[in-house]
Formats: C-alpha cells, sequence, structure tokens
C-alpha cells in the first residue's frame, strides 16, 4: 500500500467484516443426519425460512481479513470492539448504547483508534517491515 489513511483503514475493517460473514460456518466435525429429507406440503413452508446462499470470497480477501485482523492487537480492548461494531455497520445510536456516551464522543474514539492503527503501519512502512502485530 502506498499511503495508509484513515478512509483505506477503515475501508479495510469493512471488507474484512464483510468477508467474515461469508465464511462458511463452523460446524463440528463427526456428525452427520441420518434421517431423510421431510417431504413438506406447501402450506407448510409458508412461515420457513428461505434458505441463505452465500458465496465463499476468494483467497485473497480472506489473506486481507487475516492481516487486519492482526491489526487489532494494536488496539485496546474497547477500541477493537468499537472498530469492529463500526465495520459491521452497526449504527452509531447503537455503539452510542454500548459505550455509554454520544455520539461525537464515539465518533473520536473511533477516528482516534484508526489513527493507532494508521500510524502503527506507516512505522512499518518506514522501516520496510511486513506489516506486523509484534
Amino acid at each position: 500500500m502506498a499511503e495508509w489513511t484513515i478512509e483505506t483503514v477503515a475501508d479495510r475493517f469493512i471488507e474484512a467484516a464483510r468477508t467474515a460473514h461469508r465464511l462458511p460456518p463452523v460446524r463440528v466435525q463427526g456428525y452427520f443426519n441420518c434421517w431423510p429429507a421431510i417431504k413438506r406440503m406447501p402450506w407448510e413452508n409458508l412461515g420457513a425460512e428461505p434458505p441463505v446462499y452465500r458465496f465463499p470470497p476468494d483467497p485473497a480477501a480472506i489473506d486481507r481479513m487475516m492481516e487486519t485482523m492482526r491489526w487489532v492487537q494494536w488496539l485496546e480492548e474497547e477500541q477493537r470492539h468499537l472498530v469492529w461494531m463500526r465495520a459491521q455497520r452497526y449504527p452509531w445510536k447503537e455503539v452510542c448504547c454500548r459505550f455509554g456516551c454520544d455520539r461525537t464522543t464515539a465518533w473520536r474514539r473511533w477516528q482516534k483508534a484508526l489513527v493507532v492503527v494508521v500510524e502503527q503501519l506507516r512505522t512499518a512502512n518506514r522501516h520496510g517491515d511486513a506489516v506486523n502485530c509484534h
């Protein structure tokens, strides 16, 4: 990346949240269903939830997500929750309720957390290091 900014870091967190949402569900290995599929009448399916089909993310998106998830190690616990809630597009009202502050304070804290990540990334770029959290 040529130059990291608050906007590019925020976009990477949003992309990471979307990629994480598109991953297949985690299931316990070794268990399976022996029961035959039940053929239902059309009126029985009226209240049923429609199946959700997700296209899995490509490997490059997963690599970017994993890199972005390592960035949260630079943040304090509360900052991690705040950044991730905004990446998942929670409205500011819910964020404010979660953190017990007004919208402006929540926005400032979010900006401060992103600045911490940007500074770490710029430092890593300056030294020619791979983006590493250790």
